[in-house]
């Protein structure tokens, strides 16, 4: 029951931030590490989250482990900050690291 009211106080939050901004369409597809840790397209957790619908939906699953969307954030974060993987596309970043995409 705790799992559910933090997720639903998270998707409450997302859903006043987004209320009070201009619309915005971004290509998640095209987002970088670096626009990724460095807050160019939004705060890391928000887009962590949005990646994490996105590949428990491809995978058809309904569960949401808390601790291991935390933990899977800050391996994504970590990677995401070393230069080198500044150009590579965040997803393919997941990809590689947690093998989401299969």
């Amino acid at each position: 029951m705790h799992s559910y009211l933090t997720v639903s106080a998270l998707v409450l939050a997302l859903c006043s931030a987004s209320a009070t901004q201009a619309q915005v369409t971004i290509d998640a597809t095209k987002i970088t590490c670096d626009q990724f840790v460095h807050h160019k397209v939004g705060e890391p957790t928000v887009t962590g989250a949005w990646l994490s619908g996105f590949y428990h939906g491809k995978r058809d699953s309904r569960i949401i482990d808390l601790q291991d969307f935390k933990e899977n954030l800050s391996k994504l974060e970590f990677f995401c900050q070393e230069e080198k993987n500044f150009k590579l596309p965040v997803m393919q970043a997941v990809e590689q690291l947690l093998g989401a995409g299969k």
